[in-house]
Parts: structure tokens; C-alpha cells; sequence
């Protein structure tokens, strides 16, 4: 079990629980996970945008710009659980526009990188026709799972 380019690699990662799935012979995804394999305590996060939380207002209309506020949100809502970005076991992306998530794909990746680091747990991203907040460009849904050992 191994994913090139995904600390992920090599089975269970000791500090998330999480064991990845990487059958013999597949091509080795870049920038997620295939699958992956966990037991814990659940964390499931409504679709964070790029917005600050705090005041519900976008700062920014660059896509990397939210996504990287968006995937800020996750996190903050991961510790709030008690989970880190290790924990995330799946994230469904949203998007208003695939050529503009084409065109940003390396600052989105640097904003990625930056705020979950090199962990790629499975991944969709779907473009949608729009979000419920007009400004949104990138709506992100999380799931994580806190290994049982840390459930106390």
C-alpha cells in the first residue's frame, strides 16, 4: 500500500490511524488517496468556503485565496473536535469553474500544502452551475476520523 507523492505512504500512518489503499498495480495517485481505511471517532464538517468566519464576508475573489480560507476553516473546526489534518479521511471540493481551478491549480496546491500539509486522504472535486453564496468560487465538505487511541 503506497501513494507516490502522499506522506500517506506505506500502510497506516502511525500518527492519523489511517491505513491508505493502494492495490498492486494501480498507477499511484498524485495529490490524494484512492482510499483509505479508519476506525475512531467521527468528524463530519459542513462545506467551509472561502470566507472569514468570523464576520461572514469574503476578503478575496482569487480562487487559491479561498480555497486557501476554506481549507483554514477546516482546520480550525478539526481542532475544535479535538482532530488535526491528519484525521481528514475525505474532502469533496466544489467549484463554480473548472478552467479557473485548472488555471490555479499550482497556487491552490502551495495553499493546500501550506495549511493541511503532505497529507492527500481521497478527493472529488465536482464543478457545480453555483453556491448558496454568490461570491463562493470553492465550497469544501471534510470528513475525519479520530484514531480510537485518542477518543479516550
Amino acid at each position: 500500500m503506497n501513494t507516490a507523492g502522499n506522506d500517506n505512504a506505506a500502510g497506516t500512518d502511525p500518527s492519523s490511524g489511517v491505513q491508505v489503499l493502494q492495490p498492486p498495480g494501480w498507477a499511484e495517485p498524485s495529490g490524494y488517496a484512492n482510499g483509505v481505511v479508519a476506525s475512531g471517532r467521527y468528524v463530519v464538517l459542513a462545506g467551509q468556503i472561502g470566507w472569514n468566519p468570523a464576520t461572514s464576508t469574503f476578503e478575496t475573489d482569487d480562487f487559491a485565496e479561498q480555497v486557501r480560507q476554506a481549507l483554514a476553516n477546516i482546520v480550525e473546526l478539526l481542532k475544535e473536535a479535538g482532530a488535526e489534518p491528519s484525521h481528514l479521511v475525505r474532502l469533496t471540493w466544489y467549484i463554480t469553474d473548472r478552467a479557473e481551478y485548472g488555471a490555479a491549480r499550482r497556487e491552490t496546491g502551495r495553499a493546500y500544502r501550506e495549511t493541511l500539509g503532505r497529507k492527500f486522504p481521497p478527493m472529488s472535486v465536482v464543478e457545480v452551475s453555483g453556491l448558496i453564496e454568490e461570491r463562493a468560487k470553492v465550497e469544501i465538505e471534510a470528513t475525519a476520523v479520530i484514531p480510537s487511541r485518542q477518543t479516550g
